[in-house]
């Protein structure tokens, strides 16, 4: 089976790709969705510091919906609809998570250790999402559902232990 390797020039062709590939962050040669959620850290740490976590929550929501439009086309481009390549999605997941965990670098490394688990793992019912629901809303909700548990563990064990 051929896969579909994207290149740069594939990247900077379009917007949407752009937007899919979290600017470059999903070339990565090994573990791109880690270099998206690598990106959404960096991000999330220089706009945690300028907005509260409101707003933060509501630019997480208006890059969702961006992120639909973006993988959706980007998918169709490839002929691959869910590339693990387009990254977009770990990058608006993991900036929602970072919008809500406390801002110490113990609560955001925890929180991005349980992220990378949930997106690969894709526990129940993330996965049964995952084949149900295809397009850019299927490649971006997936990613949601393991922020949720993300959150969720932390939640948890703040309650617990702290």
């Amino acid at each position: 089976m051929i896969v579909f390797k994207p290149t740069p020039r594939f990247v900077a062709s379009h917007p949407a790709h752009l937007v899919a590939f979290g600017f470059g962050a999903g070339l990565s040669p090994a573990a791109p969705g880690t270099a998206g959620t690598l990106l959404a850290w960096a991000i999330g740490g220089l706009l945690g510091s300028l907005w509260p976590p409101t707003v933060l929550i509501g630019a997480a929501a208006l890059c969702f919906a961006l992120g639909v439009w973006a993988c959706e086309l980007t998918g169709r481009h490839l002929g691959i609809p869910d590339h693990g390549a387009m990254v977009w999605d770990e990058v608006v997941a993991f900036l929602l998570v970072l919008a809500i965990v406390p801002r110490s670098l113990a609560w955001q490394a925890a929180a991005f250790v349980l992220f990378r688990a949930f997106d690969v793992a894709k526990p129940p019912p993330i996965r049964w999402f995952e084949r149900r629901y295809h397009g850019g809303f299927g490649v971006m909700f997936d990613d949601i559902l393991a922020a949720g548990y993300t959150l969720l563990l932390l939640a948890v064990v703040k309650r617990l232990f702290f």
